[in-house]
């Protein structure tokens, strides 16, 4: 934890981290996604999701306003891949033994669509955002490694955030429309990236992020980037 406090973009704690501390959370998880209305297709269909996500030609075939020039728009201008996120995850994963079965593609999946939670959520990919974009996370699917790191984040952020941008509330919004939200997980993805991006997000239930987006004018108009809070 104290070296993912002394750089946000060492994603590899990240992994340590949750493979530490998240017990069985992910096959409880895991039996959620397949008892959903599409999660038997969607395992059936075995999609894997970092080819569709990185071809980003075709992602910008889509209607302009979809989620998917959304999705393309911020992958780029955060120099980003879905490819990136699963070398990362690989690296923690070498030293263990790998079976090609049900429950490694959906871990795989909860991995790929991160990203795709920024966008769809609002929240960016400063620290604070992080943190929250965790909050919400954990609300949707759990472990106990999650939770952990969207509270130790935040409780770092506070520390240099002016008292009154409220960071542990903007946590607590975060877990909060993370409960109130549809399933990002359960989604057929495919479908999901032609949509609309406001009717999605109308659609899942996804609330705008008011107080994550207070709290970072707040940082901006005390002469501090957010991007470097905390990081």
């Amino acid at each position: 934890m104290q070296a993912l406090i002394a750089d946000k973009e060492d994603t590899k704690q990240v992994f340590h981290i949750i493979e530490a501390l998240n017990g069985n959370a992910t096959r409880r998880d895991f039996e959620k996604f397949y008892a959903s209305p599409k999660g038997p297709e969607l395992l059936d269909i075995h999609r894997d999701l970092p080819p569709m996500l990185d071809n980003h030609d075709a992602l910008r075939k889509l209607p302009e306003g979809s989620v998917a020039h959304a999705y393309v728009d911020f992958m780029e201008r955060e120099g980003l891949s879905a490819a990136g996120l699963v070398a990362e995850s690989l690296t923690q994963r070498e030293k263990q033994q790998q079976f090609d079965d049900d429950y490694l593609w959906y871990m795989n999946r909860l991995r790929d669509t991160h990203d795709l939670y920024h966008v769809l959520t609002g929240y960016g990919r400063d620290a604070l955002g992080e943190d929250a974009l965790l909050g919400f996370s954990h609300s949707q699917n759990g472990g106990l490694g999650v939770s952990f790191i969207a509270f130790m984040g935040s409780r770092e952020v506070a520390k240099h955030a002016p008292r009154e941008a409220k960071i542990p509330a903007v946590l607590k919004e975060g877990r909060r429309h993370g409960k109130l939200a549809a399933r990002i997980v359960d989604q057929d993805i495919e479908a999901l990236l032609a949509e609309p991006l406001d009717a999605a997000r109308e659609r899942l239930g996804i609330r705008e992020p008011v107080l994550y987006k207070r709290a970072l004018k707040i940082i901006a108009d005390a002469g501090l980037d957010p991007a470097l809070v905390a990081a």
